[in-house]
């Protein structure tokens, strides 16, 4: 068996892209040598960010070979009457690259046929890469393409050298401008090259051990990781990990190696979130804290290259630092010399969003909407209500002006330090949350009603003005507003009416000129949300007509629970046979316009089986809304079992629709009111079987 390697050698490209490149040569490597039945034991993807490789092992120098047969015309239309061949069994033959000594008769149901049997495969793996190599790396999707120089073909980067070798064999092709070879150039400082690699089996011993580059991403992180944690451990403390930052700074060299440096403790004076979001914002740092959890005034940095002088790159980093760190500490006492008052005026000049007035006003919705959140919720509707007005104070202070990204957690700090209570400054450090699907929804209740509001009021705004998402198109992030609205209703059980919320929302804009009528753009809003609520429970694996079924009102808590009670419905036995008689039930009342009046009349009762359907709706009617009153849809459906042989007794033996308007309506009565309740559990029509 042989071994091939590919080498993508460029000018650096940005850490972000590694990912996603080493995806997509996985996965197209794999499927074009599936396709041209090239046999292999292992694929491996490896990235830097001026390389990446494709290493295949246990690699079959020849293609796999494979025998088809091909059936051609029938026997009496492939020979004439003395035996001889038509010109239809010639074509036949020539199209399929035979003679007519490969032909032989076979006996199907529709009589008998000519057929030959084709060989294809057997061609050189070598051969076959050289088509497939190209054909990949043209087709890489980058988010961003460039060309250079005089050159039509556009990469991520400009590309600078491209090595293929299966075993000792040049695989020969070109890219752009570029010709494949044998040659590879190493890290810039440590074996900067070029070097030849006689056989592809070599290929990591020149690139480690000559060039000086670690070019698989998880032993870089290893080595990042290892030597960090030794270096903190030496420092009496442990290295503050994080993993986006991690990704990014392996993905950053190729030659990693890891360095301690310090700042003066003085700056500890300054917020630890400060410190944090300095360090590795601006510098690719990270942090390092003392068994007592405080930060320490020390950070880990990794270099892309090993120096003489390990000194003079620590100074230059702490230099770099410490400059990034007094502007800090400049802000920071410059902001605590300052009221929120102060600030609060200065939220009139920042602009919220075009016609929607300023950030200013967008607090003082904010307030007005936290505290009827707050009131509904059972919460402090006078701090809720202060977290409103407080919540974009930060924006206008020196320090999110410097640190962006501190936005809300600033506004927590400074909230504190100034004496405001303990939940208004947690609510006002969680605002933002949650951030996407991925990051956690806000740890305090007050922090998830201010989050509901300032997202509701977006969107609110959004949709009178008509700014609302179409196809991938969502520049204010509305569908990130309403997801994090969708989760933090889920997670915190608020009994809110969405409908009820978004209108209030609406009308704290007060006489807004809208490019969309208010009862409209409320229902298209309405009617959005409903439609995330959908795709969230969706892209959680949950089946659709059970999603629709529990899609039954407003209250998105409500809905997850009746799509968790349906969920367990729908594994039982009896699931099949209730869903029919109940969809049944559903069907015949629509088809009279919708539910009519609640109850029945007992001297109307004529048929043995409709009496003994009102009993039992007499006595099962009762239990339903006591169960409704405390949400337990599951006790709910599982009443189903004793209504349903009444109700299957009913529809044998009784003619609904019958010529008896009188009875006709009694009838349709009796059903509205089970249906009546059972649409508190979910929408049967909805349901499939």
């Amino acid at each position: 068996m042989s071994t091939f390697v590919l080498e993508i050698g460029s000018e650096e490209l940005p850490a972000r892209f590694l990912p996603g490149e080493e995806a997509e040569l996985r996965a197209r490597f794999a499927a074009a040598l599936e396709e041209a039945g090239i046999e292999y034991a292992g694929l491996r993807v490896m990235s830097t960010p001026r390389r990446a490789v494709v290493l295949l092992d246990g690699v079959n120098p020849v293609q796999r070979e494979k025998v088809e047969e091909i059936s051609g015309p029938p026997c009496r239309v492939a020979y004439a009457a003395d035996g001889t061949p038509t010109r239809a069994l010639e074509g036949f033959v020539r199209t399929n690259g035979l003679s007519l000594d490969d032909v032989y008769t076979i006996t199907t149901d529709k009589g008998e046929y000519v057929a030959v049997r084709k060989r294809s495969g057997g061609a050189r793996a070598a051969d076959l890469l050289a088509e497939i190599c190209p054909a990949v790396i043209a087709a890489l999707p980058f988010g961003k393409r460039m060309k250079w120089g005089a050159h039509s073909f556009a990469y991520a980067r400009p590309l600078r050298w491209i090595l293929a070798l299966f075993d000792a064999e040049v695989v020969p092709f070109s890219v752009g401008p570029v010709t494949s070879g044998a040659q590879t150039c190493g890290h810039r400082i440590h074996g900067s090259g070029p070097f030849t690699v006689a056989d592809a089996a070599d290929y990591l011993r020149v690139i480690s051990e000559l060039g000086g580059v670690t070019p698989d991403a998880a032993e870089r992180r290893r080595i990042i990781m290892e030597t960090g944690n030794r270096l903190a451990a030496e420092a009496g403390g442990t290295v503050l990990w994080k993993e986006e930052l991690l990704d990014e700074v392996q993905g950053l060299c190729e030659h990693p190696e890891p360095l301690l440096g310090r700042f003066d403790a003085s700056y500890l004076e300054v917020p630890a979130e400060v410190l944090l979001t300095s360090m590795e914002s601006h510098q690719k740092s990270f942090g390092l804290r003392g068994a007592d959890g405080a930060l320490l005034p020390y950070f880990l940095t990794v270099a892309n290259l090993t120096p003489e002088n390990m000194d003079v790159v620590r100074h230059g980093w702490e230099r770099v630092l410490r400059a990034r760190l007094e502007d800090a500490r400049f802000f920071w006492r410059q902001d605590l010399a300052e009221d929120f008052d102060q600030w609060l005026g200065k939220l009139d000049q920042v602009i919220f969003l075009g016609p929607l007035g300023s950030m200013g006003d967008k607090t003082r919705r904010l307030e007005a909407l936290c505290g009827w959140l707050a009131e509904a919720c059972g919460e402090n509707v006078a701090e809720a209500a202060r977290a409103g007005r407080l919540s974009k104070a930060d924006l206008v202070s020196g320090m999110v002006g410097e640190f962006d990204t501190l936005q809300g957690v600033m506004g927590g700090i400074y909230a504190r330090r100034k004496g405001e209570p303990e939940a208004v400054a947690r609510a006002l450090g969680e605002q933002y949350l949650p951030a996407g699907p991925d990051t956690p929804v806000p740890a305090s209740r007050l922090g998830a009603l201010l989050s509901l509001a300032d997202k509701a009021d977006t969107l609110a705004g959004c949709f009178g003005l008509g700014m609302i998402p179409t196809g991938a198109a969502d520049p204010n992030g509305l569908r990130r507003c309403a997801l994090g609205i969708i989760r933090i209703l889920l997670e915190y059980g608020f009994r809110v009416d969405v409908r009820a919320f978004l209108a209030r929302a609406q009308e704290l804009y007060g006489d807004r000129r809208w490019k969309l009528a208010p009862e409209e753009a409320l229902g298209r809003l309405e009617e959005f949300l409903k439609g995330r609520v959908k795709s969230y429970f969706q892209s959680q694996g949950k089946d659709t007509p059970l999603v629709e079924a529990a899609l039954i009102d407003g209250d998105v808590w409500l809905t997850g629970r009746r799509l968790a009670a349906l969920e367990d419905f729908s594994r039982t036995e009896r699931y099949a046979a209730s869903v029919q008689t109940f969809k049944r039930v559903a069907n015949i009342v629509a088809k009279q316009g919708g539910l009519p009046e609640d109850g029945w009349d007992e001297g109307l009762l004529v048929e043995e089986a409709e009496r003994r359907l009102a009993a039992c709706l007499k006595d099962v009617l009762p239990q339903f809304e006591a169960l409704l009153a405390g949400a337990d849809y599951a006790a709910m459906l599982g009443l189903l079992e004793q209504i349903r042989p009444a109700v299957d007794d009913f529809f044998a033996n009784v003619m609904v629709m019958c010529d008896d308007p009188a009875l006709r309506r009694n009838r349709c009565r009796m059903l509205g009111s089970l249906l009546r309740r059972l649409s508190c559990a979910a929408d049967f029509a909805a349901l499939q079987i």
